[in-house]
């Protein structure tokens, strides 16, 4: 089970390092240092999705869920909404080491 963890936290700590990489790309365009928001990188991946994820969720699932929480997680940054979750996910999965104590 650890095992799962530990890839799902490889995953989103690669996906944070790719988008903080295309943040510092941006900014060579544009001359500030701007961090993409989650939403704004959903639309731009997939607008279609995004577009068809808020009937969805507050149909299906709960109307509360989309406009407080989810509608909040997608004007945070993108990198910080993947690399938070990720690094909990590795200090979380890490391995124990065994002490092993002489007399």
């Amino acid at each position: 089970m650890r095992w799962i963890f530990r890839l799902l936290a490889y995953v989103l700590v690669t996906a944070a390092a790719l988008i903080l990489g295309y943040d510092l790309w941006r900014l060579t365009d544009a001359g500030s240092f701007q961090m993409i928001s989650l939403g704004r990188l959903w639309f731009q991946l997939s607008p279609e999705s995004l577009q068809l994820a808020e009937p969805a969720i507050a149909r299906h699932l709960h109307p509360f869920l989309w406009h407080p929480v989810i509608a909040t997680l997608l004007l945070w940054p993108a990198v910080l909404v993947s690399a938070v979750p990720g690094g909990i996910l590795l200090l979380l999965s890490r391995r124990r080491r065994t002490q092993i104590f002489f007399r």
